[in-house]
């Protein structure tokens, strides 16, 4: 007799004995064994999925270091392990931006200052930079931490307009120190009387005198066509009146080619010098640099036989003539070079009919001398390893020779359109146009800031320094003459945290529904204000109706701004004095009805009461007449300068 017991039992490994037409299965078709491997078998693998889904998304710091991600990091952090624990860590070499001397360019250029009735031109040097933020830059001196009320805040000083020390650039360029004083002209007639006429004799004593300047090296002055001038000659006299007519001598087989117009579009040369840190096939070179694999394969073909080889050893560099074409970016090679321990070894580029044969060696480049110093050419970052653009900033200008000062400007002008706490893109850019004490190209504390050209992502800022003649205030101002700087800021707590908006809400101490004419920002006690913009302060003090400790200033346009619940206000705040935007005006407090501290923040608009979140401010000041045509005249001089420096013939040295 078969049991339950002994029916378990019998559920074994073996395949079923089916009959021929039987449908009911056998007991031995069902195996637990089977049945609980195959159980396991699911969620093994659900698991090893799981495993690999988090190690694709967030798994980077529990598993191995790619090696890009090792190299980048610092000796310190390494640690003591060994080099051959990272076999692909180590990278080949570092991805090198091109150093083109176009990079940073100390100018001399003539600017013309007011002294009172005189104009005084003078010549003085200005650095030209052009900084990739993505860039590994190593600044020379330490810069303040990020705080946004660092960035919108000024100082009380800057309410009186600030005065120009670098001028404006002047037309035309001068030897030394000039001064000049400029008078209406008589257009009723001179006071001075004229004299009489000179006879014959004394022009021609005249001409006798002063023929020997008249007629200096190939400078010919014309006469009339009546006169002849041997007539003024004499044998007696060394003065030969003829030697200016010399003719020009013109070297055969030269021509004169029209001057090209330097655009974005223009294509240009430039070297990309590419260490090699140990053994590597000349292919895996090129590509880890960056280039295409088929490009990379051809320029191999021709390097090895020439060199015998088909590795590049530790020490080589391989120096690759590129042209860059700026319509797409694309970048031919047209040249390459190897240098072993710094001496030539061989150098292969393109002929007329686009094949490589064997040429001379280039000239000589610095960077290939310093491409194994860690102070070399910058390194790209890329992804993770990009820092804020915060960071960025403030790491390439310091490097490029700017100061804490100037940046720090640079930045609040910049604040409005640039989003100073995310990551940086490689693509992000700067370029900027400043004076400098000397050829060292380093910024001081007389140093302005004339030109700033940011790119982030896809938004562009350009700006221009320019003193407005009607009330000699410095602003910086768009290429059509519209000040970059906001009419009115929408939080005057850079540091706050919105807690309430405009609207209908139900009354926190009162405790009924009541008309929120405003937007409360929290923060704690102590808190400095800023002002919205700049504008005459109306009150300053207590007010009866809850508001607390109040500050009203009216701005142009017929807007005010209101700051409630102060816990005091600035001694300088005053009714009837002037603040500019960005300064601290109060402290957050909570007097008045409040239940904590925070700021209350009305924006009046003709006497009505608006959303300070979502009115539609006017722009900043813009030029007309007179201010506009000056600054179209200095923004044109320096877009000159600029474009002339950028048109360089020299594409390629060492940063």
């Amino acid at each position: 007799m078969i049991t339950d017991r002994t029916t378990i039992r019998s559920l074994g490994n073996e395949p079923p004995i089916l009959a021929d037409g039987r449908k009911a299965p056998d007991r031995r078709e069902i195996s637990l064994r089977w049945l609980s491997g195959t159980f396991l078998t699911g969620i093994t693998s659900s698991l090893l999925m799981g495993v690999a889904l988090f190690a694709a998304l967030d798994g980077r710091q529990q598993l191995a270091i790619p090696a890009e991600a090792y190299a980048s990091l610092d000796a310190g952090v390494r640690g003591s392990q060994p080099a051959t624990s990272a076999k692909r860590g180590d990278r080949i070499l570092t991805p090198n931006i091109v150093a083109k001397p176009s990079d940073k360019t100390i100018l001399e250029v003539s600017t013309m200052i007011h002294d009172g009735e005189k104009e005084v031109v003078r010549r003085q040097p200005f650095s030209h930079v052009k900084m990739t933020l993505a860039a590994n830059h190593q600044p020379s001196e330490s810069y303040p931490n990020f705080d946004p009320l660092a960035i919108f805040s000024s100082d009380e000083a800057e309410a009186a307009p600030p005065v120009s020390r670098t001028g404006t650039i002047y037309g035309s360029d001068v030897e030394s120190e000039v001064a000049l004083k400029t008078l209406d002209f008589p257009l009723k007639g001179s006071p001075l009387a004229f004299a009489p006429s000179m006879t014959l004799d004394e022009v021609e004593e005249n001409v006798r005198t002063n023929g020997s300047v008249l007629t200096e090296g190939n400078t010919q002055v014309a006469s009339l066509f009546y006169v002849d001038p041997r007539r003024f000659a004499s044998d007696a006299s060394d003065l030969d009146l003829l030697q200016g007519l010399s003719a020009r001598v013109v070297e055969e087989n030269m021509s004169v080619a029209p001057s090209e117009t330097i655009t974005e579009q223009t294509t240009e040369f430039a070297d990309d010098v590419i260490p090699v840190r140990r053994a590597t096939p000349i292919a895996a070179v090129m590509i880890n640099a960056g280039y295409a694999k088929a490009q990379a394969e051809d320029i191999a073909g021709y390097l090895r036989p020439a060199l015998h080889a088909t590795e590049l050893q530790e020490g080589d560099v391989l120096r690759i003539g590129i042209i860059q074409t700026g319509e797409n970016g694309r970048a031919k090679v047209v040249r390459a070079t190897v240098y072993s321990r710094g001496r030539h070894v061989f150098t292969m580029a393109l002929d007329d009919s686009d094949s490589f044969v064997k040429a001379y060696e280039p000239p000589p480049l610095d960077a290939v001398a310093t491409a194994f110093d860690d102070s070399g050419m910058p390194a790209v970052n890329t992804g993770r390893d990009l820092p804020r653009v915060y960071d960025g900033v403030y790491r390439a200008a310091l490097s490029y020779g700017m100061n804490s000062t100037m940046i720090a400007q640079m930045i609040r002008l910049l604040a409005s359109n640039v989003d100073f706490q995310a990551q940086l893109k490689p693509t992000d850019s700067l370029e900027a146009f400043f004076s400098v004490a000397d050829e060292s190209g380093q910024a001081t504390e007389d140093s302005e800031l004339l030109y700033v050209n940011a790119k982030f992502g896809d938004t562009q800022t350009r700006f221009y320094r320019f003193q407005d003649p009607d009330d000699n205030s410095v602003d910086y101002y768009d290429d059509k003459g519209k000040s970059i700087r906001q009419f009115l800021l929408r939080n005057p707590v850079p540091n706050g945290i919105f807690r309430s908006g405009f609207g209908m809400r139900r009354h926190p101490v009162l405790g009924f529904s009541r008309m929120h004419t405003g937007v409360d920002w929290a923060a704690p006690r102590g808190t400095p204000i800023i002002a919205a913009g700049n504008g005459t302060v109306e009150k300053a003090g207590w007010d009866s109706g809850g508001y607390g400790n109040q500050t009203l200033i009216r701005h142009a346009n017929g807007y005010v701004s209101s700051y409630n619940h102060q816990s005091a206000i600035a001694k300088s705040v005053k009714v009837g004095s002037k603040v500019v935007q960005g300064q601290v005006i109060g402290w957050v407090g909570t007097t008045g009805l409040s239940t904590g501290p925070h700021l209350h923040y009305e924006l009046i608009v003709n006497g009505n009461r608006v959303d300070p979140l979502r009115i539609r401010l006017p722009g900043g000041k813009s030029l007309d007449g007179n201010a506009l045509a000056q600054f179209e005249k200095e923004r044109g001089r320096i877009d000159e300068l600029l474009s002339k420096d950028n048109g360089s013939n020299e594409v390629a040295a060492a940063q």
